[in-house]
């Protein structure tokens, strides 16, 4: 009797989904494209990972990556086998209500576009400077960084309008264009033999342990950003119950593959004893003067430009994340029913995607008015707050995960409890060193103890959310569960 119930809420759930009006157009290759241009992974190769071997980690930065990777497949084991279950694109907290309830699964709303927030405002932070730099460097025209990121925001707002497709499109072209550079430096560095040979040192324990191995993995969580945003496309996917699964998975390890290969290159490029000590004095200059050094100084202005569209590619994404969560909440009717209407003519979460703008903008434009440094303050405040928010929400939807396969029997022991249970145990721990080194993190005691407030209330007013809901309309509450 209780399986009947469950393929009749699943029968039910897809007849509801089949009803968003999105154009399910995307397929894996479209989605991991998206996502892995959210990790963007030239802004890690040129800016994380030289952080982190400059920041007292040492040369033990492929390992970090390679465990974090390990942990979030065991995270992408529970949340795929979850995936068929939960019918609407709002991630996160479509699991964790799932499991653990409407009232959490609101607070985790409230925490995920709060987080998502702050890494729009991070980037775009960058991007900003980034451009600046580009422009300073070939046409010596000096441009106010909030007034070149403001523009960036202004074309990934006209491309989050309009059908997902287009924008699937547009970050194929430039995470195609950013990995290509990173692979060549790569190439390159490997055929050269790197600074005096290549070595598998990197690739030891005794690497990994030798540094500040929290701070390490601290670091390498956030080089993952957005690799779980598959699930908030799924409206949009051709087959989600088959192509979200396998674009988490392919994503997840893309992402590591990519990362471990470029420290452990960029590494040996360096040279191994003298690498951390490079990092630490000119970590922004790193990874262009290695292009320059290991290909041509043209090698050194391509990747200069293709920042600028790394850090774009990644707020569009964030971007089309923010909406899809706006859009699937006003669908449930949890927010103005407005939120959920779909373009007719592009099909896309237009109302939803404006408002993201309208969000982003102001709190941007508050950080230029502020004075504060593009990259020093807003990019490691707001990105470090990030990806608190992140971890959390990982660890949440963990816990939703075992919760709901200890009620709902439909998975494998391994894929409905062992496997979440360990990731949750993994997560748990990684966010306990995140907390204990968030002002590192941050970069500011201030800072910190300002964005750990704003992390905290985001899930606390989630939860009243629930409640008011719940006491004004008990219709839509209970819709909800």
């Amino acid at each position: 009797m209780k399986g009947a119930v469950v393929i009749s809420q699943q029968r039910v759930g897809r007849a509801q989904e089949l009803t968003t009006g999105l154009d399910r157009t995307l397929g894996v290759p479209q989605i991991v494209f998206m996502v892995v241009a959210m990790a963007a992974p030239l802004t890690v190769f040129a800016g994380l990972i030289p952080l982190m071997l400059g920041s007292g980690n040492g040369i033990g930065t492929p390992i970090d990556f390679a465990i974090v990777g390990v942990v979030l497949v065991l995270f992408t084991i529970g949340y795929s086998a979850m995936t068929p279950e939960v019918r609407n694109a709002g991630a996160f907290y479509s699991y964790v209500q799932r499991g653990l309830g409407t009232g959490t699964g609101l607070g985790a709303a409230m925490l995920a576009l709060v987080t998502y927030t702050l890494l729009i405002v991070a980037v775009s932070a960058y991007l900003g400077a980034a451009a600046r730099n580009v422009i300073e460097t070939f046409f010596g025209v000096s441009v106010p960084w909030w007034c070149l990121a403001g523009a960036g925001l202004a074309a990934i707002g006209y491309l989050g309008y309009r059908n997902v497709e287009v924008s699937a499109r547009v970050l194929g072209a430039l995470l195609i264009a950013e990995v290509g550079i990173v692979a060549l430096v790569d190439l390159a560095i490997v055929l050269r033999g790197g600074d005096h040979g290549l070595s598998a040192a990197p690739l030891t324990w005794d690497a990994f342990t030798s540094g500040a191995t929290g701070t390490g993995i601290m670091f390498a969580v956030f080089g993952f950003v957005g690799f779980e945003a598959t699930a908030v496309f799924r409206a949009e996917a051709e087959d989600p119950d088959r192509t979200i699964p396998r674009a988490t998975y392919v994503a997840v390890v893309l992402i590591a593959v990519i990362y471990a290969l470029s420290s452990w290159a960029m590494i040996n490029g360096l040279g191994i004893a003298r690498a951390a000590d490079l990092a630490a004095r000119d970590p922004e200059g790193l990874a262009p003067g290695l292009a320059t050094r290991y290909l041509s100084q043209a090698a050194h202005d391509v990747m200069q430009v293709l920042l600028v569209t790394s850090f774009f590619a990644c707020v569009l994404t964030a971007h089309n994340v923010v909406a899809r969560y706006l859009f699937a909440l006003g669908r449930q009717g949890a927010l103005p029913v407005s939120l959920g209407s779909v373009h007719p003519a592009h099909r896309s979460p237009h109302v939803a995607s404006l408002l993201t703008s309208g969000l982003i903008g102001p709190l941007l434009a508050a950080t230029a008015i502020a004075g504060l440094d593009p990259v020093v303050e807003v990019y490691a405040w707001f990105g470090g707050a990030g990806t608190l928010g992140l971890i959390v929400l990982l660890a949440l939807t963990s816990a939703a995960v075992v919760v709901h396969f200890r009620r709902v029997r439909t998975a494998t022991a391994w894929t409905g409890t062992v496997a979440p249970a360990l990731a949750l145990g993994a997560l748990g721990s990684i966010l306990v060193l995140v907390i204990g080194n968030f002002e590192l993190l941050i970069g500011s005691s201030t800072g910190a103890n300002v964005f750990l407030a704003v992390i905290i209330a985001a899930f606390v007013g989630g939860l009243v959310w629930a409640a008011l809901l719940y006491r004004r309309r008990p219709d839509i509450y209970a819709a909800l569960e």
